[in-house]
């Protein structure tokens, strides 16, 4: 990966974007995607297109969402205690302990989950499962008015973003699901910038996946695309415990899925096999029997539907704070994106025959 890639997804991914919170790395995404794109439009919803050879054809959509799963601030105890709802779908097994960040209009705030420890729970309690109303955040204060001072009731909570090297190849972090896949189709259209497309791309860091796939469906009605592809996460299966005969055989390292399935267009699908086989590009098949819970649902049903395609990342741990991808595996989807890109021509047809 080069340099200044890296240092695109270490940026994204150490900016806090909870669903609805997500502006500040699309500021970023903005700010980086300047030099490539023919222009960068920003709706009312937030989401950011960078569009390149807008008059190409046919239109094609990449869809990365950047929201990542978080916590809220819900009710604040008179002792300065902070309780919290859920952002998206967020595993309450693996919050306590964990170090997090109350992003308030103050700037942020560093804290901590904290919930009875083991020592005082009854014997009914060990290894019941956990609620979020038996947690809370401690941020070191001394009562409600301290917390007040700094914290509001809707604030946006989420893990202490840190990205960080693993191996050679791998890296971990709290919000893998989907800041790489807005890296990825950003970093698409950055190859495409230097070829010669047909086509014309509209790349997009779309918003609020995490909470009902809103922004694919706003961003995709407004650019009315008759080809689009999603990328996002999926599940790696190469770690203990898991059942391949249920999950599948997917593997960190060797390259981005491609879905088979009713939310995925024949003809598209073929065109990135073709694709990724005569260029050299590893994938694997990952079967989607039904609608995706991805942006490539949404742009599958908007208006008079969309040929769609879905590309997933191997991700290990998932909505976890330790979710870990494969640089090479994302690189090896930004370049299958582009060179499917640049295949695609005004003749091609994508009515499933």
């Amino acid at each position: 990966m080069r340099k200044e890639s890296y240092d695109f997804l270490k940026a994204i991914e150490e900016t806090p974007s909870p669903s609805g919170f997500e502006q500040p790395v699309q500021r970023i995404v903005r700010e980086r995607m300047k030099p490539f794109a023919d222009r960068i439009d920003t709706d009312v919803h937030g989401n950011v297109t960078a569009v390149l050879n807008p008059k190409g054809h046919p239109r094609v959509m990449l869809a990365g969402h950047c929201d990542q799963i978080g916590l809220m601030v819900n009710y604040i105890d008179d002792t300065g205690y902070i309780f919290f709802t859920a952002i998206g779908g967020i595993d309450p097994s693996v919050l306590p302990g964990s170090r997090i960040v109350v992003h308030s209009k103050h700037g942020p705030i560093d804290g901590v989950v904290g919930r009875k420890p083991i020592h005082v729970l009854k014997p009914e309690e060990r290894g019941a499962k956990i609620e979020l109303r038996e947690m809370w955040v401690d941020i070191g204060a001394k009562n409600k008015k301290e917390v007040e001072q700094v914290i509001g009731i809707g604030d946006p909570i989420t893990f202490r973003l840190e990205m960080i090297p693993l191996g050679d190849d791998l890296v971990t972090s709290p919000a893998f699901d989907n800041k790489c896949g807005t890296f990825i189709v950003m970093e698409a259209l950055r190859l495409c910038a230097t070829k010669s497309i047909r086509c014309a791309l509209f790349a997009v860091s779309t918003v609020q996946e995490e909470i009902g796939l809103r922004g694919a469906r706003t961003s995709c009605f407004g650019i009315d695309p008759q080809v689009g592809i999603a990328v996002d996460v999926t599940h790696a299966t190469d770690y203990p415990d898991i059942d391949k005969r249920v999950n599948g055989d997917i593997k960190i390292g060797l390259g981005p899925t491609i879905s088979r399935g009713p939310n995925i267009n024949p003809p598209l699908e073929k065109l990135l096999v073709s694709t990724a086989k005569s260029k050299r590009i590893p994938f694997q098949l990952e079967a989607e029997p039904g609608g995706t819970g991805t942006d490539a649902n949404a742009m599958q049903l908007s208006r008079a539907g969309v040929a769609t395609a879905l590309l997933g990342i191997p991700n290990r741990y998932m909505h976890t704070q330790v979710e870990i991808v494969s640089r090479n595996d994302l690189d090896s989807a930004a370049r299958l994106l582009a060179e499917t890109i640049a295949a695609i021509s005004p003749k091609m047809n994508f009515v499933p025959t």
